[in-house]
């Protein structure tokens, strides 16, 4: 992909044949043992140490600190994995893309070349997310007791990003987080989770702006590393180990939405560690 340097991070080996034959750039992240042919993100200035927690966003910073200093504007870079992939066109949604596919006809869906729809644009995000299709059941069994303190919590209009985090993070967590804020994000932001019912997904962007990246780099790390004051590592379970994590998804959202003009561009499911796929 001349156009594009499209990282692709990963927690296996095995998925280097297929990363190369696409044209993406193979980034190991965690503790697993890779071979050369990868980028790291416990190499030069990185926070390696903090991926069980930040997840790709230690690869983010080994970006932001390695590589964005010498970015050249206009030529796109954007970020992937092997679990979600963006869509090489935009004529179905992502949940369409996800029923669709499989191991044998994956190479028909996943980007290959950057699409005519982006000329005009400087900022690729994923599909809106909407937090307010919950099933019943799964509300059920999740959380009877958070159900019961906030019986009216979940009729459908009343559903948000606030109350989806509280739910699956612990109650107030997302707010002690947003009061470590600078004073003109804190309350924009804290705004964006109550009054919105959708993020942009996966905490995936393409750009070929230096200075957009730059600037969403500097923010999110300073509110990360303030957040870390407050919650530490000492974190158990899937939805608060990876805490900084789940609260970078929703400010990329809300801070690429603010500073920059983004087209939204399908990103569909499909565990091509769990299902090998044969590149084409």
């Amino acid at each position: 992909m001349t156009d594009i340097d499209l990282y692709c991070m990963c927690l296996y080996e095995h998925h280097i044949s297929n990363i190369k034959e696409l044209g993406y750039i193979p980034v190991g992240l965690g503790n697993n043992k890779f071979s050369k042919e990868w980028l790291r993100d416990n190499t030069d200035q990185n926070i390696s140490k903090k991926n069980p927690s930040y997840g790709e966003y230690t690869f983010y910073y080994w970006f932001w600190k390695n590589v964005l200093p010498n970015f050249q504007n206009k030529k796109w870079v954007g970020f992937t994995g092997y679990r979600y992939h963006w869509s090489n066109n935009n004529n179905l949604k992502s949940e369409e893309i996800t029923k669709l596919v499989n191991k044998d006809n994956f190479c028909d869906f996943v980007l290959k070349e950057t699409p005519s729809e982006w000329k005009n644009y400087d900022l690729i995000l994923g599909e809106q997310w909407f937090v307010d299709k919950w099933k019943l059941m799964k509300i059920l069994k999740k959380g009877k007791k958070f159900l019961l303190k906030n019986p009216t919590a979940f009729s459908k209009k009343n559903r948000n990003i606030k109350l989806h985090f509280d739910f699956f993070h612990g109650v107030g967590v997302l707010d002690k987080a947003i009061d470590q804020l600078d004073g003109n994000e804190r309350e924009d932001f804290r705004s964006f989770t109550r009054n919105r019912k959708s993020f942009n997904r996966e905490n995936l962007f393409i750009c070929r702006s230096k200075s957009l990246m730059e600037s969403y780099f500097r923010s999110i790390f300073n509110w990360l590393e303030r957040c870390e004051k407050i919650f530490g590592f000492d974190l158990e379970g899937y939805e608060s180990k990876r805490i900084y994590a789940f609260l970078a998804e929703r400010y990329l959202s809300y801070w690429f939405q603010k500073y920059g003009k983004p087209l939204e561009w399908p990103i569909f499911f499909f565990d091509t560690n769990k299902n090998r796929v044969k590149i084409k």
